[in-house]
């Protein structure tokens, strides 16, 4: 932040650059839309990217990542435009992360640690803020050795609070080790509040809306509510888990909005936002939301899948709802073309039938910015509450 010159606060963008690689297992266009998406992180961050740097290697150095001709590269061009930050699109060991910031000299980040910094900027309520914080310092736990500024500050001392010849490194690990227990026992005790609370709410159906981050999940849970939800265009526009009762024609169940997920999600926030999480877990149905306009959607619904395992929800009945069907574009092939078919050749109407025809995969189609088959929406789902509803009260069917 600087003053201008009316003396007014002015919030002053960084300039970043991002730096990614190709790879036998990551192909020229995987990278670039890995590297698209570290930039909208990098935007919603608060940062301009003004460069790309990608190299064709078999594996990321071990020592800086990209090799040695490259970083030379990424260094004179920080020089020549007066760069504040390079972001690199995967997790870079400790070592790496030292390694680095010796030779460019300015701020480094990687992937993770901006998807924790998005976070942390947009945690509001003390809950989501403890979660944050204790996948921080998990993370800033093994980068210790490449700190400059030491953290005794923050925690009270005492005489014979620390032995003779204990180091700086030693002292600060300890200092984060002991607020990663303060911040575990937080969360524990919040864990039983939320626990209770979700068993308070009695033996209402449960739905929870899951996907990709920014796929619209909160504008569908505004309009299947009727009551507003934050939603912004935006990674990671909802954190905190928002639960409303939603009463369709004469039936009530609850709707969760959930945080989106995202390729590469950082362990630590999975491990940290457990309790959040738990609603996905412990829900009836799941809703998962997709961005059907995304050139790449399906390898999104793969990424949610597989968070879905690693948190223990996998085996949930699922209903896709496909979203944004105003934003689609498809580039349709000559007559004379007789290339096989890629999915940017695809139709609206051809992915309709074609994941319509899947067997045990209820979907709809639908617009919620346009609202464009939303009472069918509201419809379908009606119709999946019910039929659980009748099989959890049999006697008390006589609503439908």
């Amino acid at each position: 932040m600087e003053r201008n010159e009316n003396n007014k606060i002015e919030i002053i963008s960084e300039r970043a650059i991002l730096v990614g690689i190709i790879t036998n297992e990551q192909s020229d266009a995987q990278t670039k839309e890995y590297l698209d998406e570290l930039k909208f992180l990098a935007e919603t961050a608060g940062a301009i990217t003004v460069k790309t740097f990608t190299q064709r290697l078999d594996r990321a150095n071990s020592r800086t990542f990209v090799g040695s001709g490259k970083i030379d590269e990424i260094f004179n061009y920080i020089k020549e435009n007066e760069i504040d930050l390079v972001i690199f699109d995967d997790e870079l060991s400790p070592s790496q992360l030292k390694n680095i910031e010796k030779i460019l000299e300015c701020k480094i980040l990687d992937r993770t640690s901006l998807i924790l910094d998005i976070f942390a900027k947009r945690a509001k309520t003390a809950y989501a803020k403890t979660q944050v914080e204790l996948a921080q310092y998990q993370y800033l736990l093994p980068r210790l050795t490449r700190m400059w500024t030491h953290l005794e500050r923050q925690r009270g001392g005492g005489i014979g609070r620390y032995g003779p010849g204990e180091t700086q490194l030693e002292t600060d690990r300890r200092i984060i080790l002991d607020r990663i227990s303060k911040l575990k026992e937080q969360l524990k005790k919040i864990d039983k509040q939320m626990t209770s609370q979700r068993g308070n709410r009695g033996s209402l159906v449960r739905l929870a809306l899951v996907g990709y981050t920014n796929v619209g999940k909160s504008t569908i849970m505004t309009l299947l509510s009727k009551s507003e939800v934050f939603a912004e265009n935006k990674l990671f526009a909802t954190l905190d888990t928002t639960v409303r009762k939603v009463v369709i024609e004469n039936l009530p169940f609850l709707l969760s909005d959930t945080v989106g997920f995202i390729r590469k999600l950082p362990t630590q926030l999975i491990e940290s936002f457990k309790s959040t999480l738990d609603e996905v877990r412990e829900a009836d149905v799941l809703v998962h939301v997709v961005d059907i306009s995304h050139p790449n959607c399906e390898e999104q619904i793969n990424v949610v899948k597989q968070t879905l395992i690693d948190i223990g929800a996998i085996s949930k009945p699922v209903f896709l709802v496909f979203n944004k069907i105003d934003a689609y574009t498809f580039t349709p092939k000559d007559d004379d073309d007789l290339t096989p078919l890629t999915p940017e050749n695809y139709s609206l109407d051809f992915l309709m039938k074609s994941w319509i025809a899947k067997e045990n995969t209820p979907c709809i189609f639908i617009s919620a910015k346009y609202k464009t088959n939303v009472e069918k929406l509201r419809n379908d789902i009606y119709k999946i509450v019910a039929e659980i509803h009748a099989g959890r009260y049999p006697f008390n069917n006589f609503l439908y």
